[in-house]
C-alpha cells in the first residue's frame, strides 16, 4: 500500500512540475499513453508479487533443510 502511495505521489509531482514549468507531460496525452502507462504498472505489480512469492519459498525451504541437518 506504501508503494502505491508514494507512486501516485510522486506522479502528481511530475505531473504538476510539467505544468507548472510548462514541459510538456512525458506521456501521450491520448487514451493509448494510458494504456501503456497501465500495462507497465500491472507489469510492474506482477512481477513485484511473484519475486516476492519465490523469496518466501526460498526462505522457507532453506529454513526447513537448516531444521533438517541440526
Amino acid at each position: 500500500m506504501t508503494k502505491i502511495i508514494i507512486a501516485l505521489l510522486i506522479g502528481f509531482l511530475i505531473g504538476a512540475a510539467c505544468r507548472w514549468f510548462d514541459i510538456p507531460v512525458p506521456a501521450p496525452p491520448q487514451l493509448l499513453g494510458v494504456f501503456l502507462i497501465m500495462s507497465i504498472t500491472v507489469g510492474y505489480s506482477l512481477t513485484d508479487r511473484y519475486l516476492a512469492s519465490r523469496a518466501d519459498a526460498h526462505q522457507s525451504r532453506t529454513e526447513q533443510k537448516k531444521r533438517q541437518d541440526l
